[in-house]
């Protein structure tokens, strides 16, 4: 359906557009940004924005659930994506990748067999589900975070291959520590299949470390959580995230993960261009305190706090809107320098800039309307409105 926003406040996310008009085609693309003055004449609906704010559409490319929502292995996966991307489309997200794990490589294999029918077959109800997140099974017991240690185990080529077969294109990227026995074959292996491989779930030392993130590990999984820290004498993975070149590092902003002074540290070595704000949400977000699964354990929520019974940290309960918030507020960045951090970059980031990520003329009309206070007011994706606050 053909649109036409007006008196819209424009974040491309890298340029600000007072007073400008964007129209999208039938076809769901975008076909002009710019002065409401010089729009061309369409016909389609007319949406008047009254200076609200117009961005790209938000990413979140690691999550596991939400909304009472987990993504499972087996069951009914096309009913709970239709079920997540209605949901989650009230946060501005439109794509998201399924951040999915198993007990075992043969119930891996076959839940990625099943998300990848359900990705076929699309499209879902609301935000679009962009592929899947393997977390895991290849990462370090010691640095396990919220994961069963039955889970994990030490990589294996033959299981990895069986895993891209499955996957058919649509694993866009997989979490793997990096000091684990045969986890460079792995890594070469995934990156050569167009996986994004992230480092994550590690104990490495800084040396091990760096030498990935200069070889095929192109990504991190949630900066800070679940790595080994900075001592000045043992500047360990964070160290070699700060001091890397060109890699692109997720970062957990519910405030409750990560201090916001150290997000700012993160920032300002890494520069804006290469911070990606993820959730890392489980199925308590967007629900009362109370009782959930991830990953093989039982998470308790409380006061939006997610954790196993020893206290360690299990998933978040933030929606992407929210992290862009804290980014904004609390760290103190520039609105739309928080929005490219989960629009732009996390696009960039996957291999999805051709069609996503920014409003630019010939790329999907994924756009979400929001305000100061990134509170959401509207969520197109494609072309199609799939949620509407105002």
């Amino acid at each position: 359906m053909a649109m036409i926003f007006q008196q819209a406040t424009v974040y491309t996310p890298l340029e600000v557009l007072e007073r400008a008009a964007v129209v999208v085609s039938d076809e769901g693309r975008i076909t002009y940004v710019g002065p409401m003055e010089h729009a061309p004449t369409a016909q389609g609906t007319r949406i008047d924005l009254g200076g609200r704010i117009l961005v790209p559409g938000f990413m979140d490319i690691h999550v596991h659930g939400g909304n009472g929502i987990t993504f499972e292995v087996e069951g009914d996966i096309p009913g709970l994506l239709d079920a997540y991307s209605k949901w989650i489309a009230t946060a501005g997200v439109t794509g998201y990748l399924c951040s999915i794990a198993a007990p075992k490589a043969e119930a891996l294999e076959q839940g990625i067999r099943y998300y990848v029918h359900a990705l076929k077959a699309g499209p879902h109800a609301g935000a679009e589900a962009l592929g899947l997140h393997l977390e895991g099974p290849f990462l370090s017991r010691e640095k396990k975070g919220a994961f069963n240690p039955a889970w994990l185990r030490a990589p294996s080529l033959e299981e990895a291959e069986a895993y891209l077969r499955a996957g058919e294109g649509w694993i866009r990227q997989m979490t793997l520590a990096p000091e684990l026995p045969g986890a460079a074959d792995v890594a070469r292996l995934f990156r050569q299949a167009g996986v994004v491989v992230a480092l994550g779930h590690t104990n490495a030392d800084y040396e091990a470390a760096g030498a990935a993130l200069r070889g095929d590990w192109t990504h991190v999984t949630h900066s800070f959580n679940a790595q080994r820290g900075f001592e000045h004498r043992a500047p360990g993975v964070f160290g070699a995230v700060l001091t890397s070149d060109g890699v692109t590092a997720e970062l957990i902003a519910d405030a409750i993960h990560v201090h916001p002074g150290a997000m700012k540290v993160l920032v300002r070595c890494l520069g804006v261009d290469r911070v990606v704000l993820v959730t890392d949400a489980m199925a308590g977000a967007g629900l009362q305190d109370g009782e959930y699964d991830l990953v093989g354990h039982r998470v308790t929520v409380k006061g939006g706090r997610a954790t196993l019974s020893d206290g360690t940290l299990a998933g978040s309960t933030a929606r992407l809107n929210e992290c862009v918030r804290n980014m904004h507020q609390q760290v103190g960045l520039p609105l739309p320098q928080a929005v490219q951090m989960a629009t732009l970059n996390p696009a960039r980031a996957m291999g999805f800039a051709d069609r996503l990520g920014s409003i630019t003329v010939g790329k999907d009309a994924s756009l979400t309307v929001i305000d100061e206070n990134v509170d959401v007011y509207l969520t197109v994706v494609k072309g199609t409105l799939v949620y509407e606050g105002l």
